[in-house]
C-alpha cells in the first residue's frame, strides 16, 4: 500500500466514524430518509466541475451548501415539512445533474472511486471530520433536548430553526469527505445503514452513537479488504454499502427491538 492509499483509506474511517456519529442523531430526528437525498444534491456540482475541468469536491461542495440552504429556506417559508421541501430540490437537483454530467464520468460521480490522496488533501479531510465531532459534542444537549421536548427545548432558549439549519449543514459535511470514495448516490449510505444497525444493539445514546460509529468504520474496513481482494472492478462504495447492509441483516437476527432511548 503506497502513502497514498494509506491516507486516502485513513480518511475513509475518519468518515466513517462522523457518519456514524451523525446518522445516530438523523435516525433519532427521524430525518435518515430525507437527509439521504441531500447527498444526491452535489450530482449538479460533480457534473458541472467535471464539464469546466475544476476539482469536482469544489463543484460538489457548492451545490450541497447551496442546496441544502434552499431546503432549509423553503422549509422556513412554506411550512412544508422537511421531507417535502428535500424532495423537490432533490428531484431537480438530480436532473440537472444528470443533464450536465460528461457520459464518461457519470459512474464515477455517482458511485465514486477509491484514489490516493496527497497530505494536505488528508490532513483538509481530518479537519472536516473534527468540526463534525466537535459540532456535536458542543450541540448534543440541545439536539437531545429538541427530541424529546421541542417545546421545551424553545423555552431554554434553543433556536430550534437554526438548530436543524446547523445540523443540515453538518450532514451535507459529513456527505462531503466521503463524496470521492461513495460518489453522490452512495455517500449517505455509510450514515444510514450503520445508524439502523447501531439502534439495535444500543440501550443509551452513548451506546448508541458507539455502536453506530463501529459499525460503520468495520463496514469501510472489510469493505476495503474484501473489494480489493475479490472485487476490484467494482469499486469500494459499493462494497462498503454491501457490508454495511449485511451488518445490518446479523443486527436483525442479533440485535434488541430498538432500545436506544431516543
Amino acid at each position: 500500500m503506497t502513502a497514498g492509499d494509506a491516507y486516502a483509506l485513513g480518511l475513509a474511517v475518519l468518515f466513517a466514524v462522523a457518519a456514524g456519529l451523525v446518522g445516530s442523531f438523523a435516525l433519532s430526528k427521524r430525518l435518515l430518509l430525507a437527509s439521504d437525498v441531500l447527498s444526491h444534491l452535489a450530482l449538479p456540482g460533480l457534473g458541472i466541475a467535471m464539464l469546466i475541468h475544476i476539482n469536482p469536491l469544489i463543484g460538489g461542495a457548492t451545490t450541497l451548501v447551496l442546496g441544502t440552504l434552499l431546503v432549509w429556506h423553503l422549509e422556513q417559508r412554506t411550512g412544508l415539512a422537511a421531507d417535502v421541501t428535500i424532495g423537490v430540490v432533490f428531484s431537480t437537483g438530480l436532473a440537472l445533474g444528470a443533464l450536465v454530467t460528461p457520459h464518461e464520468h457519470l459512474l464515477e460521480a455517482l458511485f465514486g472511486e477509491f484514489q490516493p490522496l496527497s497530505l494536505p488533501a488528508f490532513l483538509l479531510g481530518a479537519l472536516a471530520v473534527g468540526l463534525i465531532i466537535l459540532f456535536l459534542y458542543r450541540f448534543r444537549d440541545a439536539l437531545v433536548l429538541s427530541l424529546i421536548s421541542p417545546e421545551l427545548a424553545s423555552a431554554t432558549g434553543v433556536n430550534l430553526s437554526r438548530l436543524e439549519l446547523y445540523f443540515l449543514l453538518i450532514f451535507s459535511l459529513t456527505v462531503l469527505v466521503g463524496l470521492r470514495f461513495m460518489g453522490a448516490l452512495l455517500a449517505s449510505a455509510l450514515v444510514i445503514l450503520p445508524a439502523a444497525t447501531g439502534r439495535r444493539f444500543s440501550g443509551s445514546l452513548s451506546q448508541f452513537l458507539l455502536v453506530s460509529a463501529a459499525a460503520s468504520v468495520l463496514a469501510v474496513l472489510i469493505g476495503f479488504v474484501v473489494g480489493r481482494q475479490f472485487f476490484p472492478a467494482l469499486g469500494l462504495g459499493p462494497t462498503i454499502v454491501l457490508i454495511s447492509a449485511l451488518l445490518f441483516v446479523v443486527s436483525l437476527a442479533f440485535g434488541g427491538q430498538q432500545r436506544a432511548g431516543v
